[in-house]
């Protein structure tokens, strides 16, 4: 197991990630020795952990909030998407300084700040990050009663979650806002980690790729190896569809959030969505690189207000 020191760091991840250095497996497996069980030789002969395993990887995760994050209750349904933290963290972080940049480079916290996660899951990791992180509240929707229960659950057990994360279901498949948030409510950022794949047989075939690339082996019928049900993962016309869905809805709700952000994976995919923001008059457009050591995604952020309302934003809510 990796000592303390000399630790190589991911220097692609965010300054402020708790995980820019490699996982002190020993202390990880102390929090939750649950761990120990799925451990084995890397190519070197070191203990790693099989991400080849989708139990594997979620006892990681698990064992990652504990120790970082103070988050000693975090149970869902294996059948549930399993987020990697510090990728998810990267994203709190960012979306961070875009409102820091919207505040003389100082760094919005506290209860002043709210969020609004679309999708929010029964992992709960955005709101989960952002409360832990900045202090921040949040806003979590889903279209999922289930995965509504299961994040109250997370959110009821532990201490430092009450109080901060309101989980709204939402009844209307094809909506991202309306009938989630109210047209009187002011959120200062939205987040969204939209689901990425069209179809099943997409996301069976992007999940074979990455179990030859963990592994070496071909697989015909894998275990996504990050789990997730279809809701989480698939949407008819997929990542591209999605975000343009939200950039024309975001346009009824432009006064009433700040910052809207989302996640794109897909580099292809950026052309379409700038054209999108286009169309609906967009008065700023932030796009930010972002990665881990073997994935590259980026974040792309719009605000409707001009100047004279980001001014008048920031001196009655953020003071």
């Amino acid at each position: 197991m990796s000592s303390e020191k000399n630790k190589p760091v991911k220097s692609r991840l965010h300054p402020r990630n708790r995980n820019r250095e490699q996982y002190n497996l020993e202390a990880l497996v102390a929090t939750t020795p649950e761990l120990k069980h799925y451990l084995k030789p890397n190519k070197k002969g070191i203990a790693s952990v099989d991400f080849a395993n989708p139990i594997a990887v979620k006892q990681l995760n698990k064992a990652i909030l504990n120790h970082y994050y103070g988050i000693k209750n975090w149970e869902f349904p294996d059948e549930n998407l399993c987020p990697p933290i510090p990728g998810r963290a990267d994203y709190i972080h960012y979306l961070a300084d875009i409102l820091s940049e919207s505040n003389f480079g100082k760094l919005p916290t506290g209860d002043k700040i709210s969020c609004y996660d679309i999708g929010v899951g029964a992992n709960c990791i955005y709101p989960i990050i952002g409360v832990t992180e900045y202090g921040w509240n949040f806003i979590g929707s889903d279209i999922e009663s289930k995965s509504i229960a299961i994040a109250e659950q997370i959110v009821e057990t532990n201490p430092s979650l009450k109080n901060k994360i309101s989980l709204r279901l939402q009844s209307n498949y094809r909506a991202i806002f309306k009938g989630a948030i109210d047209k009187q409510e002011q959120i200062d950022i939205s987040i969204c980690n939209p689901p990425f794949h069209s179809s099943i047989e997409e996301a069976l075939k992007g999940t074979r790729r990455k179990i030859k690339n963990l592994s070496g082996r071909k697989v015909k019928n894998p275990e996504l190896n990050f789990a997730g049900i279809s809701n989480e993962l698939i949407y008819e016309g997929g990542e591209q569809q999605f975000i343009r869905n939200m950039v024309y809805e975001s346009k009824h709700f432009a006064k009433n959030i700040f910052w809207f952000s989302t996640l794109v994976s897909k580099e292809s995919n950026l052309r379409g969505i700038y054209k999108s923001l286009k169309k609906v008059s967009t008065n700023e457009v932030k796009t930010i690189a972002m990665g881990t050591s073997n994935k590259s995604s980026r974040i792309v952020a719009w605000t409707f207000f001009s100047n004279e309302e980001q001014k008048e934003w920031r001196a009655t809510r953020w003071k």
